[in-house]
């Protein structure tokens, strides 16, 4: 099998169509000297020296090296539903339904963690 190859640009452009931020074929040998790829606008990039150039990316992209090299762009879309997105109101924080009943809570003098009665006496 012949791993597919696509040149700097098409990988600019490819990059392009995916986010909101426009690539060049500049910022593909900057995202190469980050992640220590020796890369010129001339050289073709395979999925393993792309999927290194996408690490480099934050947020990180939708797409991995092989889909990106591929012959078919853009990737197909998955037939499988995307995870629906959560939100938090605050940091640490975790909402629960609100239909939940709160637990009663309970005052007095805290138990002790041994049962009246579990440890008999004479041994």
């Amino acid at each position: 099998m012949r791993l597919h190859m696509i040149n700097v640009h098409e990988f600019a452009r490819r990059l392009s169509t995916l986010g909101t931020d426009a690539f060049t074929s500049d910022d593909v040998v900057d995202l190469a000297t980050a992640a220590d790829v020796r890369i010129s606008a001339d050289l073709e990039i395979d999925a393993t020296v792309a999927q290194r150039l996408l690490d480099q990316i934050t947020p990180t992209l939708p797409v991995t090296g092989a889909q990106i090299t591929a012959s078919q762009w853009p990737p197909p879309k998955s037939s499988r539903p995307a995870a629906p997105s959560v939100s938090f109101s605050s940091p640490g924080a975790v909402d629960g339904p609100a239909d939940q009943p709160s637990r009663a809570r309970t005052f007095g003098p805290a138990r002790s963690g041994r049962r009246p009665g579990s440890r008999r006496p004479g041994r």
